[in-house]
């Protein structure tokens, strides 16, 4: 079995704990249902468009965000369909977070993540099957060949103790944020497939962290980070290899990009988050607003206050009761307050 060799460092630790700590507060923060779905929804967008521009990808983040909202723009159809191809395979990894209850990760399940990656790129006779070639592998910004991944002939069997290290009981005490750093460096040196490597090494390891208790309401995004500065992420990977086989650095730079940004996502986190009186009296969970109230916060929100004559304007085929029982409601959550009585009452954030 595959078996790691790194060091515990001093910054490993505190990248962690600058983890854990963002984690706590993220995971606890209570959010109105409109900044769940808008902070996720951005993580989606970001991790799309970065892991894909990292490899060459020319979109713009605009252009990405465009593509994925079924827009048209103008590009090349292969970065379109990259965009599209590592939208669907976020959205892979998402869903086996909530099926996979034995946290397992198979051979065919890899396969089946790049065959979503190189849709209609690569060959069909290409997609989900071991390379059959020497590659190497270059910086997509410079072109400098960054490593030499192994022979053909020996991906299989090192693929295959990849796994078996990814799901061994033994390995219980790795960090999942450790693990999850190991198995993308060692993906991308294995390099099992002819094209979408990359790809499949970042969702691969995001599967990770959302197996392992780390999918943080899935609000970050680590490819971001990575091609904000791509030479230092090439320098990265190519230090395992300069240090014979020992991931320390490696690591050492994989843990400070999820402590930069989870500490981001905090900040935001906590600039909309519910106060903290709310928070206590809720236990830190999310508010779950039906579609009606939350449509009311959101209006309150951007024009500072509701009153009963724009009751119609909101809900033409409601009737003006329902939306009082509604009002109550949140009221009632402390969500808003009323301020006056009677028709000329205002409703405002708390």
């Amino acid at each position: 079995m595959y078996s790691p060799k790194y060091t515990i460092t001093n910054s490993i630790l505190r990248n962690i704990g600058l983890i854990e700590a963002a984690k706590e507060v993220i995971d606890h923060a209570p959010l109105l249902p409109y900044y769940e779905k808008k902070f996720r929804d951005d993580a989606l967008v970001r991790a799309v468009h970065y892991g894909t521009h990292i490899e060459g990808n020319e979109l713009s983040l605009n252009q990405a965000e465009k593509v994925l909202a079924g827009q048209v723009v103008i590009g090349r159809d292969r970065d379109i369909q990259e965009v599209l191809n590592y939208r669907k395979a976020m959205e892979e990894i998402g869903k086996s977070r909530e099926e996979n209850h034995q946290q397992e990760i198979t051979e065919d399940f890899i396969f089946h993540l790049h065959k979503m990656t190189v849709a209609k790129i690569l060959p069909e006779e290409q997609a989900g099957v071991y390379r059959t070639s020497r590659v190497v592998i270059r910086n997509s910004r410079n072109g400098e060949v960054v490593f030499k991944p192994p022979v053909a002939k020996d991906v299989p069997t090192q693929i295959q103790q990849l796994v078996a290290f990814i799901n061994a009981t033994t390995n219980q005490d790795i960090h999942p944020i450790l693990k999850s750093g190991i198995v993308h460096y060692e993906f991308v040196r294995i390099h099992p497939f002819t094209d979408g490597n990359g790809r499949v090494a970042r969702a691969l390891s995001t599967l990770i962290l959302f197996l392992e208790g780390y999918d943080i309401r899935q609000f970050f995004s680590l490819e971001e980070y990575f091609d904000k500065d791509a030479l230092s992420y090439y320098a990265a990977l190519q230090s395992v290899e300069q240090h014979f086989g020992e991931l320390t650095d490696w690591l050492e730079y994989f843990t400070h990009g999820l402590s930069v940004e989870l500490g981001r996502i905090r900040e935001r986190v906590e600039h909309v988050s519910v106060d903290n009186r709310l928070k206590q009296r809720l236990g830190g969970k999310p508010i779950m607003l039906t579609d009606r109230q939350l449509k009311i916060v959101e209006y309150i929100q951007e024009t500072g206050f509701l009153q009963n004559q724009a009751f119609k304007e909101l809900f033409p085929m409601i009737s003006e009761d329902a939306v009082l029982l509604d009002l109550k409601a949140l009221v009632t959550a402390g969500l808003i307050k009323k301020s006056g009585v009677t028709k000329g009452a205002r409703y405002i954030m708390s």
